[in-house]
């Protein structure tokens, strides 16, 4: 824990202030100290500085957290003495109650509360300093020995399980078999001697499972309860929300202890939770619940059924139980005036946590609200509105990641999800439909109407059709940036990959995880978002982009610098990439245009041929097909840049595999079958990602740069005619190592852009530049430079060159790999800055040195993450370019990097 690593050094601690006091209308600490008293503290001590009705207490600071870890679970010496002097200081603001005292006790809760909010991933402790001479004190000073009792058990039962490590379920036996012989439905039925005989079960037990009373001594009690807290930092939930949500471990927890307030007082308290606008829907309108004589617990454990703050929601759900505003009007105004003073005071939507004791509101917390994706833009944009926060600090407050929320359907969070196994989330929405094990089986059912779900042990090229018929597609193998991956994000289909828990057998047709199996035609839903499989069809929410969307989205275009691009291989993507705010294709890769039946047939024809001419007549069959599709790209691309990739294949991906594959080639070739299939098994390899690929393709066959350099330039041409703007394409050569590789394919396109020129009387403006996706690249870039106009870096390859791992095989241990810290996170998601992002930053600071309009761009699966976004504009790119469904994500990441905000990455 990196807080104590100083202190460890040996420097002098008694220095060092551990505790900070609030109450009575002031604190030590305030809201712009959240790094050492953790969220809670701070924003604690922020209301009591600003007047707000908040219970004394004080904060142990989350250095305390980091020494505590640091030094074997012990404690800083001055803590004790700085923690019995804070607690002196409560006592008498409340009231002169002294804790531990046998005729008027103070009683504390115990809270945790980290820098970044955790909710529900740590533990808390109420009612704390109840023993059983305090307990009848407390039933003495309150005159209710019932709510003393109550809260006596109260106490037992989160101090049993949290301190003592005694599981809930051995006091709810307890509870459940005293209601049943005494004939109670509902714990209110109880009277104050039921709950003392229920005192005297607990503690019973509790002595027969550890061998030990409970503890009655209050100070060791609270001691206890500080050493569950900070223990619960590490606790397995705590460590898997800190993961999902990058939240660093040295960051550590803080310790809240706080003077008790009581909800559960009578009918005249209560305890509940209000945000200041709606979270889900963002609507400005106090939301919440409370529940009468009850505590914070009791809220959330579901056991009553809370009721409306306002009457307005309270008609709106037509409940006959009253709202807070009818049951308790004073403190509702005073609720109500509080609010609107937080929102006012910390410029956002607060999330805020009450107690009404007889009649007296009590603020306990107040924090950022959590919100979905589309209450962030109407709060964001309706407050810059309204004047509360400038337009920058509107499009500031968005998280990019979250719009994905916005663009596809997503499950409905009040669904029940019955999981059969999980996997990662690699293409965002949810989607639900029959389970289907073939891409031609998938095309037939669209046809006939039925919605269905893709299910493969990995993807390839040959399965574009049944990925684009599908609703949805699952792997059990692959990562990130797999095939499937990077394809369903193209088309903006959901895409649950390296499902390695479920096993599929094509031969049966049939899917297995977790003792379940599937077959063919049953239903399943999968949810991209998250990486779960799930069983039978869930209900969905249907996207919805909302005037917010365009207001912020505007917004983020007139602060941003990097240009976004779309990674857009077919007129339907560039269309979406259009409606998205796509600035120009920044990544067409061509061989994605041959998948269909027909074309791969002559893809296959020009790939087994073994003489130049079989070949050049092959291509001539692909090149009407490729002008076409690039005329309609520049047309509806209307002027903006289009970059284009000549054929960057791995082989195998295009090899017939079958008989009847290899027999219908064999036809279209008027060749021999037998020798056709030798020819492709001469052509398999063992590596093929590193095999004979990209500019290699182009170098022994110039052939087929020539086709392409001419389709691409004649559609330019035609383009240009039709919409009247000129087209400049931009050619890209993939996968070269050195600039005489790119030398060689450079001039079979310039002959070809002179051959057009020539043949169309017509002036041709385009630039040939490369892809930097092998480290020599980026180290010879200098080089390079010399003759390429532009670089675009192509990180995934990068990513897989530079670590030597597979993308398609790397989820079988990348999880591992993040797990133990060893990567940070997935490097095919968050471009790894030290390793993959000193190449890049090298390869453009030599290219630029050599050139100095040299335009940079980055067209991997990295354009499309907030974090590598950031990255790319910290080192001066040009623009990203990324799938079309992430160019808002893009667009929104590259505003926040230029106003010096946003996620940095951690790979």
């Amino acid at each position: 824990m990196g807080a104590a690593a100083g202190r460890e050094a040996g420097l002098n601690t008694s220095a060092v202030k551990w505790v900070y006091a609030f109450g009575g209308g002031k604190a030590e600490g305030g809201s712009g100290m959240r790094d050492l008293l953790g969220g809670k503290g701070a924003n604690i001590a922020e209301m009591a500085n600003l007047g707000l009705p908040v219970p004394p207490g004080f904060t142990i600071t989350t250095e305390v957290c980091g020494y505590f870890y640091s030094r074997d679970k012990t404690y800083p010496k001055e803590l004790k003495g700085e923690v019995e002097t804070a607690l002196a200081a409560v006592g008498r603001i409340a009231g002169g109650k002294i804790f531990g005292d046998a005729a008027n006790p103070l009683l504390v809760s115990v809270r945790s509360g980290a820098r970044a909010s955790m909710p529900g991933m740590m533990d808390t402790v109420l009612n704390l300093g109840l023993n059983d001479v305090t307990v009848e004190a407390l039933a003495q000073n309150g005159g209710d020995r019932r709510f003393a009792y109550d809260s006596y058990r109260r106490f037992i039962t989160m101090y049993a399980n949290v301190v003592l490590g005694i599981d809930h379920h051995v006091f709810e036996e307890i509870l459940d078999e005293h209601k049943d012989v005494n004939g109670y439905m509902l714990d209110t039925d109880l009277d104050a001697d039921d709950w003392a005989a229920i005192v005297r079960s607990f503690k019973a037990r509790i002595e027969k499972l550890r061998g030990a009373p409970f503890p009655q001594d209050p100070h060791a009690q609270l001691w206890g309860a500080i050493g569950a807290v900070f223990g619960s930092w590490m606790n397995q939930r705590a460590i898997t929300y800190r993961r999902l949500h990058a939240i660093p471990e040295s960051w550590g927890t803080a310790v809240n202890v706080q003077a008790m307030v009581f909800g559960n007082m009578g009918d005249t308290s209560a305890t509940g939770v209000a945000f200041t606008r709606n979270p889900s829907t963002g609507e400005k309108r106090l939301y919440g619940e409370f529940l009468v004589n009850a505590q914070g617990e009791d809220v959330v454990a579901g056991i009553r059924t809370p009721q409306e703050i306002t009457e307005a929601a309270r008609q709106e759900a037509a409940s006959e139980k009253p709202s807070l505003e009818r049951a308790m009007p004073a403190a509702f105004v005073e609720l109500t005036q509080i609010c609107t003073r937080l929102e006012k005071h910390y410029r956002d939507m607060q999330d805020v946590e009450f107690t009404v004791e007889q009649g007296k509101l009590w603020m306990l917390q107040t924090r950022a609200g959590k919100r979905t994706a589309k209450a962030a833009l109407r709060i964001a944009v309706e407050l810059a509105d309204e004047g509360l926060i400038g337009r920058s600090d509107a499009v500031a407050r968005v998280d990019p990641a979250a719009l994905d929320q916005l663009l596809h359907p997503t499950i409905d969070p009040n669904a029940n999800r019955q999981i059969i196994a999980s996997g990662l989330p690699a293409s965002p929405g949810a989607a639900a439909g029959e389970i289907v094990f073939s891409s031609d089986e998938a095309e037939l059912m669209k046809t006939q109407g039925r919605k269905v779900i893709l299910v493969r042990v990995e993807t390839s090229p040959e399965d574009i059709h049944g990925m684009h018929a599908a609703e949805g597609i699952l792997t059990t193998r692959g990562g990130m940036t797999s095939h499937a991956a990077v394809v369903a994000r193209g088309m903006g289909k959901p895409c649950v990959s390296g499902a390695g828990a479920i096993r599929v057998d094509y031969a049966t047709a049939t899917l297995s995880a977790a003792g379940t199996t599937l077959r063919k035609g049953d239903i399943i839903t999968i949810d991209g978002s998250t990486g779960q499989v799930l069983a039978g069809k869930v209900a969905m929410l249907e996207p919805a982009l909302s005037g917010e969307f365009s207001t912020l989205m505007g917004w983020a275009d007139n602060v941003r610098k990097l240009k976004v691009r779309a990674n857009a291989d077919t007129p339907n993507d560039a269309r979406v990439a259009i409606r998205f705010g796509a600035e120009g294709i920044g990544l067409c890769r061509t061989e994605h245009m041959f998948f269909e039946a027909d074309r791969i047939r002559a893809v296959r024809e020009m790939i087994l041929a073994d003489d130049e001419k079989s070949r050049r007549a092959a291509l001539a069959k692909l090149l009407p097909m490729q002008r076409d599709d690039f005329i309609e790209l520049f047309e509806i691309m209307g002027g903006l840049p289009v970059t284009i990739r000549l054929l960057d294949p791995p082989l195998h991906e295009f090899l017939p595999h079958t008989e009847t594959e290899i027999a219908e080639v064999a036809a279209a070739m008027n060749a021999d079958p037998k020798k056709l299939a030798d020819r492709s098994r001469e052509l398999q390899e063992f590596n093929p990602m590193l095999g004979f690929r990209g500019c290699r393709l182009a170098i022994a066959y110039p052939e087929i740069a020539e086709m392409q350099g001419r389709a691409i330039f004649e559609a330019a041409v035609a383009a240009g005619i039709a919409t009247g703007k000129p087209v400049v394409p931009e050619v890209m050569v993939p996968l070269i190592a050195t600039r005489k590789e790119f030398d060689l394919v450079k001039a079979r396109i310039d002959a070809m852009a002179k051959a057009v020129a020539q043949e169309t009387a017509t002036k041709l403006d385009y630039q040939v530049g490369t892809m930097i996706e092998l480290p020599r690249a980026a180290l010879k870039a200098g080089e390079i430079a010399e003759t390429a106009e532009f670089f675009s870096f192509g990180t995934n390859d990068l990513t897989q060159t530079t670590f030597g791992i597979s993308r398609d095989d790397a989820a079988s241990f990348l999880g591992t790999y993040t797990g133990l810290g060893i990567f940070p996170t997935d490097p095919f998601v968050s471009i790894d800055r030290d390793g993959v992002g000193e190449l890049v930053t090298i390869a453009a600071e030599r290219g630029r040195k050599t050139r100095r309009d040299l335009k940079l761009g980055i067209c991997g699966e990295h354009g499309g993450d907030p974090a590598s976004v950031k990255f790319c504009h910290e080192i001066g790119l040009d623009y990203v370019s990324c799938s079309p469904f992430r160019v808002p994500i893009a667009r929104l990441a590259a505003a926040q990097a230029a106003l010096g905000k946003g996620a940095a990455s951690t790979a």
